[in-house]
């Protein structure tokens, strides 16, 4: 069983911003395997189904983004999975818009939401897909940006890029994170 984490933050006002992408991910997955992702359960929504023969749970952690590690790790446990088990997706400001990059294990590199997931599991060791939302302009607040909406221009750069998210999660299951690392990054 694979247990495959989007970050980001609940509620319709976040909707569409760069910090949710991660749940955008998770819908372009749910919508490609016919999962439904509502059911309320561990700190987060999830879905059951199947992807590439594997049994997996979509879940979108609703602690908000800076607590995610609560959910993530109420999902390990009641699952008896491992962190090797999970793959959770993410936006990243490093990477320029439209750019994925796929990594087995990794510091949080800054991003809240991975940091509390490193306390709560207790290693770095965990499966990502990064997805690229740009680099923050000079002068504006970090959370503003994260926060904010991609721009007319990038809309469509970035939906494309949540549907190269959706395969390398395919590749990561049926193959290897390798292969995906090799075809993606």
């Amino acid at each position: 069983m694979k247990i495959i984490v989007g970050l980001g933050n609940p509620t319709r006002e976040y909707q569409g911003t760069r910090h949710n992408v991660g749940f955008s991910v998770i819908y372009n997955i749910g919508d490609k395997y016919n999962i439904t992702v509502d059911t309320k359960k561990h700190k987060a929504l999830i879905g059951k189904g199947i992807i590439e023969g594997e049994k997996v749970i979509l879940a979108m952690p609703q602690t908000y983004m800076n607590l995610s590690g609560e959910s993530v790790r109420e999902l390990l446990d009641y699952y008896k999975c491992t962190p090797e088990d999970i793959i959770v997706i993410y936006d990243d400001i490093s990477l320029d818009v439209g750019k994925l990059r796929i990594r087995a294990k990794g510091s949080a590199g800054g991003h809240n939401g991975i940091k509390n997931i490193i306390a709560h599991l207790g290693t770095q060791d965990f499966p990502r897909i990064k997805v690229g939302v740009g680099e923050k302009p000079a002068r504006m607040d970090l959370a503003d940006y994260v926060l904010g909406h991609f721009t007319k221009e990038e809309q469509p750069v970035i939906r494309e890029t949540a549907n190269m998210a959706c395969e390398a999660v395919a590749v990561m299951i049926k193959e290897d994170i390798a292969t995906a690392m090799n075809k993606f990054n």
